[in-house]
């Protein structure tokens, strides 16, 4: 890949006075497709969890995973404090999952077959993937948090055919046709 010599026809409307208005920012962002996770844990036998779509891999080795929460996020103090979670991949039929543990103040867990982790997190049923983790470090930034998991375990779908739930222009979509 190279980059546009410095004579091409592309311009740019930012400098560094510019203000970036958060509408812009969030429509422009939702031009990258993404996957769908829940990350969930359990404390005190109450089980967490929260959608959230800025997930990535970080390292091999060690393997580490990050996903960013918002700073005053009422799930994720106690994922601190239980020190762990689970890091739930959506199939492409789980949107309604998605949307369920979206929503805040509402019985997140009403409805879903879910079992514990070796771990002790809750993994929900039929989901693509998930992944066991220790929290491995934490940073601010802005008005999130980065978190970064120590996966110290993770169960692959067997199901040849399941597809990942995406998120694109603030729409769930999916693969369309072909093989992987």
């Amino acid at each position: 890949m190279s980059l546009p010599d410095t004579n091409s026809d592309i311009h740019s409307d930012t400098n560094a006075d510019t203000t970036i208005e958060p509408a812009s920012f969030r429509e422009a962002l939702g031009h990258f497709a993404s996957g769908i996770t829940i990350i969930t844990t359990q404390i005190d036998d109450e089980p967490i969890g929260f959608t959230c779509q800025s997930f990535y891999s970080v390292s091999m080795n060690p393997p580490l995973v990050s996903f960013s929460v918002k700073a005053n996020s009422f799930s994720y103090p106690k994922i601190r404090q239980a020190e762990r979670f689970a890091v739930n991949i959506l199939s492409s039929e789980q949107s309604h999952v998605s949307n369920q543990f979206a929503m805040r103040g509402a019985d997140k867990w009403q409805g879903i077959d879910w079992q514990l982790s070796p771990l002790g997190n809750p993994v929900i049923n039929d989901s693509l993937h998930w992944l066991d983790c220790k929290i491995h470090a934490e940073h601010p930034a802005g008005d999130h948090l980065i978190v970064i998991g120590e996966v110290k375990g993770l169960n692959l779908d067997v199901r040849g055919t399941a597809r990942p739930l995406l998120y694109f222009k603030g729409k769930y979509g999916g693969f369309a046709g072909g093989e992987e």
